[in-house]
């Protein structure tokens, strides 16, 4: 899933006060394919070093569950990172559900506990974004900005992935000095994921999500539904029944 990884800036004393939610489509984004016959629940464990202006470094963390059953639906968790040190439940923000055969697309906002739905007029993809751009079997074109490494074959939680590094150099607007840009992603064919990515910029810091605790059986169909309670924003609680 290489999205660039873009990152929201925000004051030392925000982010040492309270937990930090993940801006959309940012470093915490995990991609979830929605394909159908292999259903699988997991925990996506986060760690993230933010590099600051001054050069210190502070450390966060966070989780978030994420599942999909043997129809293709997906259910996919935004958590609050938390200060590592820190032994809280990090909050749940944000929900997104997807299914492959409605193309229906459910983002539920639990702190508002309010929801929306969008029909997503395009097929959905079947393989992660970086699987594209990264290419493990080596056919896609060469970059002349980004040098590739093929990592062989792991096991992540019991389950064979294949690693690509992606290398970038880049010049430092700030000082002019070249900066060495580091993408990693370990890529299941069997659940069709990124089990492991790992983005690193001496800049800005390092951010790596790990999925963990992965069950391949049948997951609650509760997992896939909006909750009892929430309503569309304008619309009045009681009147509109959660799909």
């Amino acid at each position: 899933m290489p999205t660039r990884l873009s990152l929201t800036s925000l004051s030392c004393s925000i982010l040492l006060a309270v937990a930090i939610p993940f801006p959309r489509a940012s470093a915490q984004s995990f991609f979830m394919t929605p394909i159908p016959n292999a259903p699988f629940s997991g925990v996506v464990n986060i760690e993230r070093t933010i590099v600051r202006k001054d050069g210190s470094v502070t450390q966060f963390k966070s989780t978030r569950e994420v599942a999909r059953d043997t129809r293709g639906r997906i259910h996919n968790e935004l958590r609050a990172l938390i200060p590592v040190s820190s032994t809280d439940t990090p909050a749940l923000l944000n929900i997104h559900l997807y299914d492959p055969q409605t193309r229906i697309s459910t983002e539920i906002d639990v702190q508002k506990r309010t929801f929306w739905t969008t029909t997503i007029n395009h097929p959905p993809s079947a393989e992660p974004p970086s699987i594209r751009f990264a290419a493990p079997d080596g056919n896609a074109p060469a970059n002349e900005f980004t040098k590739q490494e093929d990592l062989g074959i792991r096991e992540i939680e019991g389950v064979p992935a294949h690693g690509i590094r992606q290398t970038q150099t880049v010049t430092d607007e700030n000082n002019g000095k070249e900066v060495v840009i580091t993408d990693e992603y370990w890529y299941s064919e069997d659940l069709r994921i990124n089990l492991m990515i790992k983005h690193s910029d001496p800049r800005k810091g390092i951010t790596t999500l790990t999925v963990a605790q992965i069950t391949r059986t049948e997951p609650d169909p509760a997992f896939f539904e909006v909750p009892e309670g929430y309503t569309h924003p304008g619309v009045q609680a009681g009147t509109e029944k959660a799909n």
